[in-house]
């Protein structure tokens, strides 16, 4: 059974992980730091960015979607289970391999969250000091919302539970036929020991930080003043009269007012 039920959680961990908003703003993050390489590499918002930038460039170079699909396609179906008593059933080797990836990949997520508050809260705090206000700018919206991509997407949630029934049928498999493939280290049986931290409160606390930070807005008010919004019509017909005499000043023809029967 623990080796049926790995068919859904592998879809679904496919799925969450090549989704192609994560992927978006990866291409983002990578555009971003190559504009701003030869001009603020020494910068704290700019080396906290190239953390993050860093994590999400290791976690794709570990293949983890590749090995999950193949993982995937191996796991025997339920019809074929029921018509047969014989089916073939992942080895140890493959079974130990994607769960290696699993917790690797559960770390380097968890790294990849932290790198990502840390540096938008960076990044606010060069905001609210005014200091390169386009690139603070450009990285509080897009690792916030990297942050957001990976958290409501719940993937790291769902790699914890991949890894549960992985262990399940790791245990089942070594039993039937011992084919020890990674020597030297022992699969944790709960991956919440493993990774060192409540997942649910870690992430409660960041999107606190994260939504509780000032705001920036005192320079938003000097480069956009505060216009009234009740604008007299006198007003309006003044401006409106200047324009137009200046447009017969310079020569140029007035337009027709669409809107307007012409004769």
């Amino acid at each position: 059974k623990s080796l049926l039920a790995l068919r859904r959680p592998c879809y679904i961990v496919r799925k969450r992980l090549s989704g192609t908003q994560l992927a978006a703003e990866g291409r983002v993050l990578r555009a971003v730091l190559y504009v701003y390489h030869s001009k603020l590499r020494r910068h704290r918002s700019y080396l906290a960015m190239q953390q993050v930038e860093q994590c999400l460039k290791r976690l794709w170079k570990m293949n983890l979607v590749g090995c999950i699909e193949t993982l995937a396609k191996l796991v025997p179906n339920k019809d074929t289970s029921q018509a047969h008593t014989e089916c073939l059933i992942p080895s140890q080797p493959m079974l130990e391999t994607v769960a290696l990836k699993v917790l690797g990949s559960c770390k380097l997520i968890l790294r990849l969250l932290d790198r990502c508050c840390k540096a938008f809260l960076l990044s606010v705090k060069h905001l609210c000091s005014e200091e390169y206000i386009l690139l603070n700018t450009l990285a509080s919206g897009l690792l916030s919302r990297l942050w957001f991509v990976i958290q409501y997407r719940c993937a790291l949630q769902h790699l914890m539970s991949l890894y549960g029934l992985l262990s399940a049928s790791l245990q089942l498999v070594s039993e039937i036929q011992q084919m020890p493939y990674i020597k030297e280290f022992t699969f944790p049986s709960d991956i919440t020991n493993f990774l060192g931290v409540n997942v649910s409160s870690e992430m409660k606390q960041q999107k606190a930080r994260m939504l509780t930070t000032r705001k920036p807005t005192s320079w938003l008010k000097k480069l956009f003043p505060t216009v009234p919004e009740a604008v007299s019509e006198m007003e309006k017909k003044r401006n409106f009269a200047a324009c137009r005499s200046a447009v017969k000043r310079l020569g140029v023809p007035c337009p027709t007012d669409i809107g307007q029967p012409v004769l």
